[in-house]
């Protein structure tokens, strides 16, 4: 295998979808290419900010249209910024922004990321505070 095609293997396109008017990641119709069409044109990684993975049912976080048709294409999912928000007590701001209705306490940062690990499946989570994931990948044993 030539070094570009390995490198190319690796590399993450990191999505900046969310500056579309009208995009959303619950609805495939905004998008510029479906999962299935970035994974045809040799794309095997994502990375969505947080939010654009999640969104809820009722009062519960669940992955979004977007996250399960990447993880449906065969994409690997790294996504950003876990911790970038401050105190959540008041909606959690951007990055929370699909979860903001419940987002009132900072305990809603260990909600999103076992959604993250566990319902998503991401590969790795960017995080401006490390001992947050660190913590979790510990006492989940990942």
């Amino acid at each position: 295998m030539k070094t570009n095609q390995i490198f190319g293997a690796q590399a993450v396109y990191l999505m900046d979808e969310y500056n579309i008017d009208g995009y959303s990641p619950m609805d495939a119709s905004t998008w510029p290419n479906t999962m299935q069409e970035l994974a045809e044109m040799g794309v095997n990684y994502i990375a969505p900010p947080t939010w654009m993975l999640v969104t809820l049912d009722g009062d519960t976080i669940v992955p979004s249209l977007l996250a399960k048709e990447a993880k449906a294409a065969g994409l690997g999912i790294i996504t950003w910024t876990l911790e970038r928000s401050g105190p959540l007590k008041t909606g959690g701001g951007w990055y929370y922004q699909s979860i903001s209705d419940i987002t009132d306490n900072d305990g809603v940062t260990y909600e999103l990321l076992h959604v993250l690990a566990q319902d998503v499946g991401v590969e790795g989570v960017f995080s401006d505070w490390p001992a947050t994931v660190t913590y979790y990948a510990n006492c989940m044993g990942l």
